[in-house]
């Protein structure tokens, strides 16, 4: 029969898509992939890192993100900030320059590329010539000087890279003005330094490859001095009273040069710090003064090759103080943030980035501790196995948690964050979430998942209860007493697990009463509980046996972690009171939490089970596996695959095939005429359905179609419409549904009384257009089979008719809303599920969406998904949308992920589909593995080892960086330099500086009303674009010319 919708109900739904759904990737949390650049603005407080991908993130006080990506496909490898400004210049690894700005749109600063170039040299020049190797942004803010790897510095105009052709200095400029003897020895090679004089900006020293520096006059275009130093450079620094300049070399050594009108013939001092053999590159060096005492002098690298070549280190160098910083991964660059309003005083924090973290050290209190990062922290320190996500967790179990953690934070300094740039205008979280992440080591990490910063609350780590490799009395923050050098570890990324059997594979808790399960690799499960004291115990383990002495089986995977018999000292925190071990040791595969009832279900590749927690008992064993499912006994760490066994389950799947189409075309011209007679006619009376492709029933020989996909409890009704009971449902990767009956007994005989898993009257149900394949039944009616039951017989079997793995169950109430979390209506949190009508089973698979009646498990409505686009379901989670227009109105919903990285939101009751998103590659199969959903819209999903991809599918729900960057006001050195150019009197210049402060107080007025008028920033724009236009095509013109 033909269905009619009239168009304004259809543009009522319309609208209602437009308050309730919005897709944005909102933030990326962790730590950047591959960093390949650092950047820092001590007048803006901003942190800028460059990747190899070509992203460029910033940060400035938590809350103050940027990022931006280029449209090359080309690593960053430098990263300069213009002085006193909110421009920035990159520099990638193709040799293009991009410059970037911080612009005002609507009260929030954006972060936005302006231009672009690269160096073009004369016709016929080798690369070489063009090609950067040193960036020098200038103090006065309006040039670039570029070394390069011919030797030659170009001088360029920002922020329109206009290349002031008259100011370059030539290789030949500087080999003419060198002494005979030395450019006799020697090729200068290519720029590797630059730097310029603090004192007087007309001055840069030039450091060549082959040892040799040149002091230059940028106003008179000429050498002031030559420093001939003979081993290969790595670095320049030029002291910030302008006496001294500081070179390291290959050889491990650094020397220091003193600044005068002469040539100098030999350094003034000369040190290898780390003995006479022979000692890796310094490959930077730093020295800052202190307004009493010593300088800090801070060095990268240097240690002795044969020994030690391996170890990433700084060495710190004050007074009588001397460490080195031995870090976790290899160094990419470090910078010190220094005190007061000029950031010119002592030396207050050390910035190290690292390929896999970020390090900063508090360089002014004793014993030098690290600070903790409030973002970028490596969330990857040990690999991410699992994810879980709570929201809207209590304020009281909120502060436990974070009591717990800072017990274990006592190592770390008291003092602030010391990157405080932009203001954070995002409004304060609605609700506490937390993130749950489970790592390869056996530890289990809590974040903060409110904000935009993902902020580290808590570790937990299950290894204490196991007998591992590991030493309990190694501390690696150590360093023996008196060794040489003198190291000391720093950084927590530690990707090597003692053993991969403590990988947690599977996390639940339970907001409301602080109950915690952790499922692992090797078939283990932890039940904890939060106490805020330490506390000594005995963990015992129950084995539960998944086979139930099915015979034929062997084992071939990896054996049982060993329990600790002793008590163990668990720190205050999350600590574990029970244990259930499964039998084969296989990786867990579902986990669920029924902490009203003091239930756990948990499932692996043979069976699933059900633990009473509170009295440590197993109430239900379900062995699912199949007889010719051997894949199953090999585990996942088992390294022996049977090639024979996939090439004959291919061969089979090719015969059975061939055989149902031959079949298939069987007398097929006889009935065509028939078929074609009776499709017209259906055709005249229906809608027509979308094309649907044909899909294959899987084999029941398919592997693993025994292991457990979900667990589900629910309180609805399953023997009769009458009665409603508690009830388990199971899930399998053969398209199986189990369902039992629980019998719990009344609250005041909970302790003493057992649960059991009631068969009731013991029935098979198999719904219309699904089947039952078995040696002695088959149907595709609605018929209940009484047959003999062995023990644990379900209420009700479901096998769905293409046997496709069933990923979620949900059970609708009366009105057709999903059951409320456990102890969710006691704490008046949910309203009580409708009982008066009829409940409804949702069955989830990889292809479908299907709706029964319960209790008779009659299929009412479905949604197909792998017959009309050809995808399959990865991910299911179930989300509350509320109305962007309206607080009171909202509706429940499917959020799914398919193997396409496709985002889908399906109605509920109604199991329509709503949206559908694009957002993750389909090629990215990690990152749709991880993806976990939130219950209020959200998602997180990894975009690599070390990062979340933040994602919002609600209008009203989003959370993303809110911040402002405003112009610095004022900057004494900037002004210094600006009024200071050589021969120029005291008077003179303080007078200027009086003049200068006027105009800048006049100025802050007007940029102020400019950053905030929308249509004078787009005039200045336009223009700034028709700038960089004209300055290109001179370019173009000159070059052709």
């Amino acid at each position: 029969m033909k269905r009619f919708r009239r168009h304004g109900q259809e543009s009522h739904r319309d609208r209602l898509k437009q308050e309730l759904f919005q897709f944005n990737k909102t933030v990326e949390h962790g730590f950047p992939h591959q960093p390949s650049a650092l950047g820092y603005s001590p007048s803006l407080q901003l942190l800028a890192i460059g990747t190899r991908s070509g992203a460029i993130k910033l940060y400035g006080a938590p809350g103050v993100e940027f990022m931006g990506l280029h449209d090359e496909n080309a690593a960053v490898t430098q990263v300069h900030f213009l002085p006193h400004q909110v421009e920035l210049v990159t520099l990638l690894d193709d040799n293009s320059l991009h410059m970037w700005t911080l612009r005002a749109h609507k009260g929030l600063s954006e972060l936005l590329e302006i231009g672009r170039f690269m160096l073009t040299g004369p016709p016929g020049a080798p690369p070489s010539v063009t090609r950067v190797t040193a960036v020098l942004a200038h103090s006065s803010g309006d040039l670039l000087l570029l070394g390069t790897e011919g030797g030659h510095v170009f001088i360029v105009e920002v922020p329109g890279f206009r290349e002031l052709e008259e100011r370059n200095i030539s290789l030949d400029q500087v080999a003419n003005s060198v002494p005979d003897d030395y450019i006799g020895r020697r090729n200068l090679e290519h720029v590797e330094a630059l730097q310029e004089n603090p004192v007087n900006p007309n001055q840069v020293v030039i450091g060549y490859g082959r040892g040799l520096m040149v002091i230059w006059d940028l106003e008179n275009q000429c050498a002031i001095q030559h420093i001939p130093a003979t081993q290969q450079l790595e670095s320049v620094w030029w002291t910030e009273d302008g006496g001294y300049i500081l070179s390291s070399h290959s050889d491990g050594s650094y020397c220091r040069w003193m600044v005068g009108g002469e040539d100098v013939e030999e350094e003034e001092k000369s040190d290898i710090p780390y003995g006479h053999f022979p000692c890796k590159a310094i490959s930077k060096i730093v020295q800052l003064p202190t307004e009493e005492g010593p300088p800090f002098l801070l060095f990268s690298g240097g240690m002795p090759r044969a020994s030690y070549g391996d170890r990433h280190c700084i060495t710190v160098i004050h007074s009588k103080t001397h460490v080195a910083l031995d870090f976790t991964s290899r160094i990419i660059d470090f910078f010190v943030i220094r005190n007061g309003q000029q950031h010119t005083g002592d030396p207050s924090a050390l910035v190290v980035l690292v390929e896999e973290e970020l390090v900063v050290i508090d360089l002014q209190t004793e014993g030098w501790p690290v600070i903790q990062t409030p973002y970028l922290v490596p969330l990857h320190s040990s690999a991410i196995t699992c994810s879980h996500h709570v929201s809207a967790i209590p304020l009281k179990l909120w502060e436990r948690v974070i009591a717990a953690g800072e017990l274990q934070s006592t190592h770390y300094s008291k003092e602030p964050w010391p990157i405080t740039g932009g203001q954070n205008l995002a409004p304060d979280p609605p609700q506490r979430d937390l993130l749950l992440t489970g790592h390869e080591d056996g530890t289990v990490r809590f974040w903060d998942a409110s904000g935009v910063c993902l902020y580290p609350m808590y570790k937990l780590s299950t290894s204490a209860v196991f007998h591992t490799d590991a030493d309990p009395n190694d501390n690696m923050n150590q360093g023996t007493e008196g060794e040489w050098p003198p190291f000391r570890k720093v950084g927590c990324f530690d990707p090597y697990s003692d053993d991969p059997r403590l990988g947690i594979q599977k996390i639940h808790l339970c907001k409301y009463s602080g109950y915690l399960i952790v499922a692992g690799t090797a078939g283990q499960i932890l039940v904890l509980e939060l106490n805020d004291e330490a506390a000594e115990q005995t963990v015992e383990a129950k084995v539960v046996d998944l086979l139930q002495g099915q015979e034929g089986f062997r084992w071939k995977g990896h054996t049982r972690l060993d329990v600790r018999e002793e008590p163990v000292l668990f720190p205050a925190g999350f600590q574990p009171f029970a244990l259930v071990q499964c039998q084969p040791p296989a990786v867990v595969t579902a986990l669920n939490l029924h902490s009203e009832w003091k239930l756990i279900a948990f499932g692996t590749s043979h069976g699933f089970g059900l633990y009473d927690y509170q009295q440590k008992n197993n109430v239900l064993i379900k062995c699912t596996l199949n007889p010719s499912d051997q894949l199953a006994m090999e585990g996942p760490l088992s390294r022996v695959k049977s090639i024979k066994k996939s090439l004959r389950q291919s061969f089979r799947r090719i015969r059975r095939s061939r055989v149902s189409l031959r079949k298939h075309h069987v007398n097929n011209a006889a009935k065509l005429q028939e078929a074609n007679a009776r499709l017209e006619a259906e055709l005249a009376e229906m809608e027509l359905a979308p094309v649907q492709r044909k899909i294959e029933a899987r084999s029941s020989d398919d592997s693993f179609t025994g292991l457990v996909r979900t667990l589900y409890f629910a309180d609805t009704f399953l023997s009769d419409s009458s009665h409603n009971t508690p009830s388990l449902w199971a899930g399998t990767n053969g398209g199986c549904v189990f369902a039992y009956m629980l019998r719990l007994p009344p609250v005041e005989h909970r302790a003493d009384e057992p649960v059991t898993a009631q068969p009731g009257e013991k029935h098979m149900i198999f719904p219309k257009r699904f089947h039952h394949v078995s040696t002695s039944l088959s149907c595709s009616s609605n018929v209940i089979y009484r047959l003999s039951a062995p023990a644990y017989f379900p209420a009700k079997e479901i096998q769905l008719m293409h046997r496709a793995p069933v990923v979620g169950i949900v059970v609708l109430d009366g009105q057709g809303a999903p059951l409320p979390e456990p102890l969710e209506v006691a704490h008046d949190l949910a309203r009580s599920p409708e009982m008066q009508g009829s409940h409804h089973l949702l069955v989830i698979s990889e292809e479908q969406f299907k709706v029964f009646t319960l209790p008779k498990v009659s299929a009412k409505m479905k949604l197909k998904l792998t017959a009309v686009d050809g995808s399959r379901v990865r991910r299911v989670g179930v989300a509350w949308f509320g109305s962007s227009r309206s607080e009171d109105y909202g509706e429940s919903g499917l959020v799914v992920l398919t193997n396409q990285g496709d985002l889908h939101v399906v109605s509920l009751p109604g199991v329509k589909m709503q949206v559908q998103h694009p957002c993750i590659r389909r090629e990215d199969v990690s990152g749709i593995a991880s993806c976990v959903f939130t219950k209020h819209g959200q998602g997180f999903y990894l975009i690599s080892p070390s990062e979340f991809e933040r994602f919002s599918l609600s209008t009203r729900c989003v959370v993303e960086p809110r911040c402002l960057v405003e112009v610095p006001l004022h900057s004494g050195a900037s002004t210094q330099h600006r009024a200071q150019p050589d021969g120029a009197s005291s008077a003179h210049r303080n007078a200027r500086q009086e003049s200068e402060d006027a105009e800048s107080a006049a100025r802050r007025v007007m940029e102020h009303a400019l950053l905030n008028d929308e249509k004078v920033l787009q005039e200045i724009q336009k223009s700034l674009e028709g700038d960089q236009t004209s300055f290109l095509e001179n370019n173009v013109k000159s070059a052709v010319a």
